[in-house]
């Protein structure tokens, strides 16, 4: 098979503003080369494509991402048990692929039940099925009583279903190794309420000893871990800790941003979900809508004040929520810029070059040069003039995994 040569590209690598007329030559599954001349050595195999100034950037990364989630909130039932396990993982199968589809080669969970991101890793890589570069998650690892460990009626089912209940710093630490042992690359743990689950943000639902815990377990077996966090001491006993990566941050004021930065803990801000809730219930319930308003207001205050900071913010939301579907992932980066203030090349460096270094790749992934492996796509647009061609699956004709188009509606 030969090379596949991309000309009068306009390439957007994720750190600086567009620049056209650029040739740029995938052979295998890495790029070999950027600049503004055709290879000499052009063969018969190669394939030559005019992108006639279209954009050319890095696949993008989604670092939250709930693959078995669908209308989660409205079945009753214990959390991950109401509906049967096989039907969840159908679900993670067709909402990989769009994901995919929509532009994000790359995704890293924020939770699931029964193992089932582990053999959606393994069945991506058999080819069994199209999926993005993934990094598995965990059940929600927290305390008895906590946040979604709410229903008292099921307490004696046995089948913990999306959770993983754990009390005390050794049955933490056994819950993580038994997490990693079914495949889980990224630990999901509940540590605060708010957010779109039915506890108050003020609650710490475990001590800095059970956190500390699991945090070790994890990195001593080479795993990430995460934390759903919405008040700002549970933040700073998280960054203390080690966490890498907070969910939310709600409550963030500038102590935590200093301590954030100084420690290179990444922030996945996930304030779509609450600003399309907050749309959703005006009608509904006037004041829950105002509430989650004023959260939302109040974390779109900071976000600024973050991203100068230098925090390392990234992409990613609860898809799959109630009224919050998967597919809609571009329109993410569309609220940030136009409803959050923040500019185009910076929401794109989220998506991209920032996504990319939270799952440890960034030497990789997440750019446009020479030795970086081919994750690519081709918009017809320019996201830094208009973010909302993200938005539109039919603006992005080409996404290019390891090498290989996993979509192509290019002429060639």
């Amino acid at each position: 098979m030969g090379r596949v040569v991309f000309r009068e590209a306009t390439v957007l690598d994720g750190e600086h503003l567009p620049r056209g007329g650029l040739t740029v030559v995938v052979d295998d599954n890495r790029i070999t080369s950027v600049s503004e001349r055709d290879p000499v050595d052009l063969g018969p195999e190669d394939r030559v494509v005019d992108l006639g100034g279209r954009t050319l950037m890095p696949g993008m990364v989604t670092c939250h991402f709930h693959a078995t989630y669908h209308e989660l909130g409205l079945l009753p039932g214990p959390f991950g048990l109401s509906e049967a396990p096989a039907l969840q993982a159908v679900r993670a199968v067709k909402n990989l692929e769009k994901v995919l589809m929509s532009g994000f080669t790359s995704a890293v969970s924020a939770g699931a039940p029964f193992g089932i991101d582990g053999s959606m890793v393994q069945a991506i890589k058999e080819g069994a099925i199209a999926g993005p570069r993934f990094v598995p998650g965990s059940r929600d690892l927290s305390t008895t009583g906590h946040a979604n460990d709410y229903a008292p009626w099921y307490w004696r089912v046995g089948e913990p279903g999306a959770l993983h209940l754990c009390d005390g710093p050794d049955e933490f630490r056994k819950a993580v190794r038994e997490e990693i042992k079914e495949g889980a690359r990224i630990i999901k743990m509940f540590v605060t309420g708010g957010h779109g689950v039915p506890r108050a943000p003020e609650r710490i639902e475990m001590t800095a000893e059970e956190m500390g815990a699991a945090i070790e377990a994890a990195h001593l077996r080479g795993a990430k871990i995460r934390g759903h966090i919405a008040n700002r001491e549970a933040i700073l006993m998280a960054v203390e800790l080690g966490m890498d990566v907070i969910d939310h941050g709600d409550g963030m004021d500038g102590e935590c941003i200093d301590r954030i930065v100084a420690a290179g803990t990444f922030v996945v801000p996930s304030m779509f979900f609450l600003f399309k809730y907050a749309e959703l219930l005006k009608g509904q319930s006037p004041a829950m809508a105002e509430a989650m308003q004023e959260e939302l207001d109040s974390a779109l205050a900071v976000l600024p004040m973050a991203h100068d900071a230098g925090v390392k913010l990234v992409l990613g939301d609860d898809y799959g929520a109630a009224g919050f579907p998967h597919g809609i992932y571009g329109e993410e980066l569309e609220f940030y810029v136009k409803v959050a203030g923040m500019a185009p090349l910076d929401v794109v460096r989220w998506a991209t070059v920032n996504g990319a270094a939270l799952m440890g790749r960034g030497d990789e992934l997440g750019g446009v040069s020479a030795g970086k492996l081919a994750d690519l796509l081709v918009v017809d647009g320019d996201p830094i003039a208009d973010i909302a061609v993200l938005a539109d699956r039919t603006r992005i004709l080409a996404v290019m995994k390891d090498g290989q188009f996993m979509k192509d509606e290019l002429a060639s």
